[in-house]
């Protein structure tokens, strides 16, 4: 049976990680200006604030793992008043030593390990509009452990290297967003796949994007009348079915054109259409330029598994 989530974390393709230690002590407060790229960090032991553009405030304790998958602007502190000092991530040059804030000597009031990548899918703001703008789980020791050992091979040369640490952040993206509380999610993939009837239209979708689905199958499948599945399927996904079908169909596609190696005819029948040139027509809709053209600009990557 397909499973949705790895296939989405899949065509958005982590690579790149940039990992480094974080402490913080006394009076202290930075202020990140907006990212864009997913963005990750553990409480390795004390407390401090974040606060996230969008989000309600929070206090991280030891053992929280949060995940920002687009890295809005947000600051972080510790609990006395203190100006934040403005960085600039895009602009800043990255840190070759561990950052601390506030005081330079003693112990530190709380201590981080946090980190960044990014996502080399072209599709990528589609596939993250389904996610939440920020995860925050707390004590889930199996997330810990991921981003230790994210750390340890993010700092080191060993062969393999960058092979490894695209597993690894995979297998950290699945799990910080399944042990996410599909009920506590925006509307999206997460909430989608904690109800039961909309995640089997989600599997049925994903499983075969080929086949020309209905919303009518698709509600009859999930053991639903029409209407209560599309309203079920709108309130939980924040799309239509068709609109994510649609969606999906075509980051599929983008995925096989980039690979360079599928002839038209053939990523049409894999996404669901019945020739190439009706696949090019709603393609071009879609995207706003041919296949073709497509293809041709979009850097070479390997062809999904799908």
């Amino acid at each position: 049976m397909s499973d949705p989530l790895s296939q989405v974390i899949e065509l958005l393709r982590p690579r790149a990680v940039f990992s480094k230690g974080i402490s913080g002590a006394g009076r202290w407060a930075v202020r990140y200006s907006a990212f864009g790229q997913p963005s990750f960090c553990v409480v390795l032991e004390g407390r401090c604030r974040l606060a996230v553009d969008g989000e309600d405030a929070i206090a991280l304790e030891e053992g929280d793992f949060v995940l920002l998958p687009a890295t809005p602007a947000f600051s972080m502190s510790g609990f006395e008043p203190a100006t934040p000092r403005q960085i600039d991530p895009k602009a800043a040059p990255a840190p070759t030593e561990d950052i601390r804030h506030g005081q330079a000597d003693g112990p530190p009031d709380v201590r981080l390990l946090g980190g960044y990548f990014v996502f080399d899918s072209p599709d990528a703001s589609l596939l993250l509009s389904l996610l939440p703008g920020m995860v925050h789980i707390r004590g889930v020791q199996r997330l810990a452990t991921l981003v230790r050992l994210v750390g340890e091979e993010a700092s080191g040369q060993c062969a393999g290297r960058d092979l490894v640490l695209a597993r690894l952040i995979e297998v950290l993206l699945i799990e910080a967003l399944r042990a996410t509380r599909g009920q506590y999610a925006p509307p999206g993939l997460l909430q989608g796949l904690a109800d039961s009837r909309v995640a089997e239209a989600l599997r049925l979708m994903h499983g075969d994007p080929e086949r020309s689905w209905t919303v009518a199958e698709l509600a009859r499948d999930a053991g639903m009348s029409r209407s209560a599945f599309f309203d079920r399927f709108m309130r939980t996904v924040g799309l239509r079915p068709m609109e994510y079908l649609l969606a999906w169909r075509m980051a599929v596609a983008k995925s096989l054109l980039s690979a360079g190696d599928v002839a038209l005819d053939e990523v049409a029948r894999r996404v669901g259409y019945g020739s190439a040139s009706t696949f090019s027509t709603a393609f071009s809709r879609h995207v706003g330029q041919p296949p073709g053209r497509y293809a041709r600009r979009a850097p070479a990557t390997p062809s999904p598994p799908l």
